[in-house]
């Protein structure tokens, strides 16, 4: 994976002595400048930042599952399409594999013994 040129690295010695000198990449001038507005439509436009409720219904406790080693064949196209979601497709392969068991189950005892998971869709 090619590394981004943008990104600088440091260790936490590092990090801690340049807050120490008062180094920072932001401009916090220009920050306490900005007005309520223009702060919220910057916050807005984040792409990273998700600007949606959290679901916590499907939420559960404890712990996800143990997992089996497993080989199998998987058509080409299909294998291509996990692998062009990026980093974890095989967690995504397995989050919609339960997802579909999950929508199979007989009774509803089934249904939450299936949907618990550590990766949902």
């Amino acid at each position: 994976m090619k590394r981004k040129e943008d990104i600088k690295r440091y260790t936490a010695e590092e990090l801690i002595d340049m807050r120490k000198r008062g180094e920072s990449l932001t401009d916090w001038s220009k920050v306490r400048a900005m007005t309520e507005e223009e702060l919220e439509a910057s916050i807005a436009a984040d792409v990273d930042d998700i600007h949606e409720e959290l679901d916590w219904t499907q939420a559960f406790t404890g712990l996800p599952p143990r997992k089996k080693h497993i080989n199998m064949l998987v058509d080409a196209d299909v294998l291509d399409w996990f692998r062009s979601k990026g980093r974890g497709y095989q967690t995504y392969m397995n989050g919609v594999l339960r997802a579909f068991v999950a929508s199979k189950a007989k009774s509803k005892q089934d249904k939450m013994k299936y949907a618990g998971s550590c990766f949902r869709i």
